[in-house]
Parts: C-alpha cells; sequence; structure tokens
C-alpha cells in the first residue's frame, strides 16, 4: 500500500487522556494490551523482512507471522513501510544502547586485552544474536534508501568509538594508522557474527572464542 504512513500508536490513548478515574485502570490494561501487539506485530516483522526482503514482504505475511489478522495489524501500522520504520528505530535504539554498554571510558587503559575484548564484544555480539533480522534487513539492496541509512549514524560512531579505544592504549600510534586498526578489526567482527548467530548450543560457544581469538591476534601487536 503506497502513500504516507499514519502515525503507529495504541487506539485508545486519546480515550485514556479523557477517561474518568475510575475508567483509567481498564484504559492503562488496553494500552499495555496495544503497546504488547505492537511489540508482536514488529517481531514478525522482522521474521518476514529476514527471510523474504523489504520488497517481497507483505502485510499478510506479516500478519500471519503474527498469528493476527492483517485489519488488526492496521490499526497499528498503515503500511509496509511504516512497519519498517518501526522496526528500524527499534534496532537502532537496541544497538545504540549495545555500543553504550561495550564502551566505558574507565576501562579502555586498566584491562588486559583479553578482557577488554570480552567486555566490548558480549554485548553486541548479544544483541546480534537477540536480533538476527538486523543484519538481514539492513544488508539487503531492496531496502528503501532512508530506511537503509537509518542504522548508518550508530554504524558510524562504532567506528569512532573503536579509535578512542586504540587510542587511549596506544596513544602514539599516528591516526591514520589507528583508523586503520579500527575498521579493520570492525570488518572481522562483522565477517564472524553471522557464524556466530547461525550456531546453536556449545557450538555458538565455540565461535564466539574463535571470533574472540581473531580479534585478539589482530589487535595485540598494537594494543595488547
Amino acid at each position: 500500500m503506497a502513500g504516507e504512513a499514519r502515525t503507529t500508536g495504541t487506539p485508545d490513548t486519546a480515550q485514556e487522556a479523557a477517561a474518568t478515574p475510575e475508567a483509567r485502570p481498564a484504559a492503562r490494561r488496553r494500552q499495555a494490551r496495544g503497546e504488547q501487539r505492537m511489540a508482536q506485530i514488529l517481531d514478525a516483522s522482522a521474521v518476514v523482512f529476514a527471510r523474504a526482503g523489504y520488497e517481497k514482504a507483505t502485510t499478510i505475511a506479516i500478519a500471519a507471522e503474527a498469528g493476527i489478522s492483517p485489519g488488526s495489524l492496521y490499526q497499528f501500522f498503515s503500511n509496509k513501510e511504516a512497519l519498517a520504520r518501526a522496526l528500524a528505530d527499534r534496532f537502532v535504539t537496541q544497538l545504540r544502547a549495545a555500543h553504550q554498554e561495550a564502551f566505558d571510558e574507565a576501562r579502555f587503559t586498566s584491562l588486559p586485552l583479553e578482557e577488554l575484548l570480552d567486555r566490548m564484544v558480549d554485548p553486541i555480539l548479544a544483541f546480534n544474536v537477540a536480533n538476527p533480522g538486523f543484519k538481514a534487513l539492513f544488508a539487503r539492496t531492496d531496502m528503501p534508501a532512508g530506511l537503509a541509512d537509518a542504522a548508518l549514524p550508530v554504524q558510524s560512531a562504532l567506528l569512532a568509538r573503536v579509535e578512542a579505544v586504540i587510542a587511549a592504549r596506544a596513544p602514539r600510534l599516528p591516526a591514520a594508522e589507528r583508523s586503520r586498526t579500527a575498521l579493520v578489526g570492525i570488518r572481522i567482527f562483522q565477517a564472524v557474527v553471522p557464524l556466530v548467530v547461525a550456531a546453536e548450543g556449545a557450538e555458538r560457544a565455540a565461535m564466539t572464542r574463535e571470533l574472540k581469538r581473531a580479534l585478539r591476534g589482530y589487535l595485540s601487536d598494537t594494543i595488547g
């Protein structure tokens, strides 16, 4: 469905504002149910977008994945693009929080490299494992440009954060070499993450160790 998306939200927000004190608990319960339904729909959209791609995904398929009717979906999201925008916002918020947890400047210089990598890698890896649709969706070429670019500011900030770690541990390293080292380290991480996400159980733990071993081997001469 083409056209500008209407504002998404739970249907009872306006009614709650005007509700009597006696009616407000029921209105809050309805709002909570609406928020749960929105989250359910976004979960389903992540699965369908990752599986089919943006162009081939349909709101009918997303509604089926969510176990609801298309009419119920349209109460919250007016079209596929509105769904994709809301999903992008969710991913970016969660990714920004993962980066915030991973990069604590107070520990840049004080930790051994192995422990530093644990602290940096684990939160971002946990985000990717919890959201397999993120990489599958935003790496695709069929996403609208505005949506595909939604995560770029956070991803660009990641490069700056890694450079800051390197600068703190190797302050005499020339800026160009620092940027190059940060970029290659990020590329190593990005290359192995799909293998970690695809693995399960003991194999996922083993792949995580291999990822950290690769990063440690690359970075040890520079910031070890």
